[in-house]
This record gives C-alpha cells, sequence and structure tokens, in this order.
C-alpha cells in the first residue's frame, strides 16, 4: 500500500477548497433564491393590465362576440335641412308627401281608364290625409295656451291637410259616377259640402255634382232671375 506525503494531501485539499470557492461565490444561494421569489411579483406588476385585455379579446375571439369600443353615439342635428327625417319621405305612408305621391298615381289610372286602381289609390290618399288633419287638430288643441305659435302652425297644417283630403274625396265620386255608382259617390259629396260649405269652389263643385245626380233639387248657386223674383215676392208675403 502507497503511502503519500501529509503535505501533499493537505495542498490538494486546499487547492479543492480555492477551486470551490472560485467557481461558486458564497452568496450565490442567497442571490438565486431571492431573485426567483422577486421575478413572479415583479412581473405580475408589468404584464398585469395588457394581459388582462389580451385574454378578454382572446376569450371573445373565441367565443365569436364582437368587440365593440365605447363610443357615445353622435346626436343628429334635426334643425338640419339637409337631415331627412322619416316622415319627410315620399315613401313614407304618414306623411303629407305620401299622400300627394297616391294621388299623383290615382291620376295616372284615371288617365289609363284603371277606375279600380284610381279607385284604391284615392281611398289611400284620402284616409292619410284624414289621419293627419286629425292628428295635427288633436296637437293644436294640446299646444293651446302653452305655445300659440306650435298650436297656430299645427292647425294650418290640420287645415291644408283637411282640404287635401276633400280634394281626394272629390276625386273618388268622380270616379264611382264614372263606374255608374252614384249610390256611392252621394255620401262623399255630402262630406265635402259639410267639410268645405256651400260657399268655397270645392263645395259648389260637390253641390253641383248633387244637383246633377238628382240628389237635390235646387242648384245653387241659383240662377239671377230666380234670386230677384224671390227677393220681390218676399215682403209681400211677410207682409200678408
Amino acid at each position: 500500500m502507497l503511502k503519500y506525503p501529509q503535505f501533499h494531501i493537505s495542498y490538494v485539499a486546499c487547492l479543492g477548497r480555492q477551486i470551490h470557492s472560485m467557481l461558486i461565490p458564497r452568496n450565490a444561494f442567497h442571490f438565486s433564491f431571492s431573485a426567483l421569489l422577486a421575478l413572479p411579483l415583479a412581473a405580475v406588476f408589468a404584464v398585469n393590465t395588457p394581459a388582462q385585455e389580451t385574454n378578454s379579446n382572446l376569450a371573445q375571439a373565441e367565443t365569436g362576440e364582437q368587440v365593440v369600443p365605447n363610443v357615445l353615439p353622435v346626436q343628429e342635428d334635426l334643425t338640419d335641412p339637409n337631415n331627412l327625417r322619416p316622415l319627410t319621405q315620399a315613401d313614407s305612408i304618414l306623411s303629407l308627401q305620401g299622400g300627394q305621391r297616391l294621388m299623383t298615381e290615382a291620376s295616372q289610372a284615371i288617365d289609363g281608364q284603371d277606375y279600380a286602381l284610381a279607385r284604391q289609390k284615392l281611398q289611400e290618399a284620402r284616409q292619410v290625409f284624414n289621419q293627419l288633419s286629425n292628428f295635427h287638430q288633436q296637437l293644436s288643441g294640446s299646444f293651446s295656451g302653452i305655445d300659440n305659435r306650435i298650436s297656430e302652425s299645427l292647425r294650418q297644417n290640420a287645415l291644408e291637410t283637411a282640404q287635401m283630403r276633400d280634394q281626394a274625396t272629390y276625386q273618388l265620386s268622380l270616379v264611382h259616377r264614372a263606374q255608374n255608382e252614384p249610390e256611392l259617390a252621394v255620401p262623399l259629396l255630402i262630406q265635402i259640402v259639410r267639410s268645405q260649405s256651400p260657399t268655397t269652389d270645392l263645395g259648389k263643385k260637390a253641390y253641383q255634382q248633387l244637383f246633377e245626380l238628382g240628389f237635390v233639387d235646387s242648384p245653387y248657386p241659383r240662377p239671377r232671375n230666380s234670386q230677384n223674383s224671390q227677393s220681390n215676392t218676399t215682403p209681400g208675403a211677410v207682409g200678408g
């Protein structure tokens, strides 16, 4: 058995400790452990908010939901004349333009002697104008004494749409006469006289139609000779 000198073993042990101390510092274990504990906390504070947003977007993408930004709606300026509101369009049913469009289509049907279509269009136009007139009249009464300017404007709208309703009614009565349906024309003509009064042009035309149909016996306006004869005989009748 070989025996190494004592000084040689001590030298080797000392050299091994020096090499170990050079390769692995004394505080390396403490530094690595501290860094390992601090790293997750720093990472959380550094990327917490972006990671949540990314995960939220990925979840919405997986479920098919659409990401809608939180944007306030833009308010429309209703006083802008270029901003066309729904009930001011010609294709709207409950509007002045819609009723006029129906009247135009009825006139075209009359020119083509399609009286069935003309009657349908005139009935629809008459209903539209009648509803508009009633609604404006109701609103006018609601604003009476509160805002007279609005009340008067609504009252004028009611009068205008009532005039158009009576025009559609008169045209419808003429269509009934053209189809040899006087019994259907008479009620319409009476409605016009009541609405317009016999002194207006349309009221006179409606009453003239009633006279031509034989529903009334006395014409209006009466002939001048008939008026003079009545004025001459009236005082005598009263005096007697």
